[in-house]
């Protein structure tokens, strides 16, 4: 009887070795994480080029405003991003750590303006909340509460601006006619209807968008049995147009515009309900258009109205692009993006 076993019967316990990634694999690893790093740079770089007339503009009228309200400008730029941050912990159900929430905020915030439709600033925060063991799933319906939640807010501070000042703030010339009317609420229609049909005539999406509403649904209706996430969630939302409106009162005043910071703030609401949804970077275009012409109408003259709005964005887009930048560039070098 032979002692030796058939090559079949050997034991089959040892460990598959882990495959070895070739020295060109991992510098091509390497080259490709450095690339990411630096895109923001290279992306900001193109656009200065690009929009070089307006920073250049911009620049030259700060340098002759009032110091003081600047520097209130300032201030109120830099609570944009804790509101920020807050709205995004109200829409989780999860804690997440508050430093570098605020980081992934003013990260996103660079993002945001080169991108359009808010695009850049939910993908930096999916990496982020990826990055902090959030499943693709939550992580998607939080960022869908999110931008939910925002409008809504903003539309309940406007009716609250209406209610509080009935005839400081004049509206004959600032409501859309009838047809402007119909077309947005035909493309809402549309959006909707597709958005609802794709599921069904795709079947590849219908798993994840059946997890998704579960998902979506399940988180909000926990999140609202939470005061504590109910208030930043809410409060935040409202919060950030109340700030974005008091920088560009402040940005006015330092240039001596003469209206009242509830016309100013107005005017915002106003014009980013208005064309808030036309998908350009952080806005940028015709939110300015449209805002020059709001506070025009309440009787702004139309130069110091588009002084206001360049110098308010280089004091939120410009001043903190490249520091934003730098915080998204080292957020993706240390992996947490």
């Amino acid at each position: 009887m032979s002692l030796l076993r058939p090559a079949a019967a050997l034991p089959s316990a040892l460990p598959a070795a882990a495959p070895v990634r070739s020295p060109s694999a991992e510098r091509l690893s390497r080259l490709a994480r450095h690339g990411l790093t630096a895109l923001p740079l290279l992306l900001i770089g193109g656009w200065a080029v690009v929009d070089w007339r307006s920073v250049h503009g911009g620049a030259a009228r700060l340098a002759a405003a009032d110091a003081g309200w600047l520097l209130a400008a300032l201030f109120f730029t830099c609570l944009g991003w804790p509101a920020a941050a807050l709205v995004r912990q109200g829409a989780i159900p999860e804690r997440l750590p508050p430093g570098l929430l605020v980081a992934s905020q003013f990260a996103a915030g660079a993002a945001n303006h080169v991108l359009p439709a808010s695009i850049g600033a939910h993908a930096v925060t999916l990496r982020f909340l990826q990055g902090q063991g959030i499943s693709l799933a939550r992580g998607t319906a939080s960022l869908a509460l999110y931008s939910l939640v925002k409008p809504v807010a903003k539309t309940a501070v406007l009716i609250v601006f209406l209610v509080a000042f009935p005839g400081m703030l004049q509206l004959g010339e600032l409501v859309p006619d009838d047809r402007t009317l119909l077309l947005v609420a035909a493309g809402v229609g549309v959006a909707l209807v597709v958005a609802g049909c794709l599921p069904a005539v795709v079947p590849a999406l219908r798993r994840p968008a059946v997890c998704f509403l579960r998902t979506a649904l399940t988180d909000a209706r926990v999140l609202h049995t939470r005061p504590s996430r109910v208030l930043a969630l809410w409060g935040g939302a409202a919060a950030t147009p109340l700030l974005q409106g008091s920088v560009i009162a402040t940005v006015g005043f330092s240039l001596g515009l003469e209206l009242s910071w509830a016309q100013v703030v107005f005017a915002l609401l106003i014009a980013t309900t208005a064309v808030g949804a036309v998908p350009a970077p952080g806005g940028i275009g015709p939110v300015d258009a449209a805002l020059v012409f709001t506070m025009a109408a309440f009787g702004a003259p139309v130069g110091l109205a588009t002084a206001t709005v360049i110098a308010y964005r280089v004091i939120t887009v410009w001043v903190p692009l490249l520091p934003g930048a730098l915080v998204l560039s080292a957020l993706v070098h240390r992996k947490i993006l």
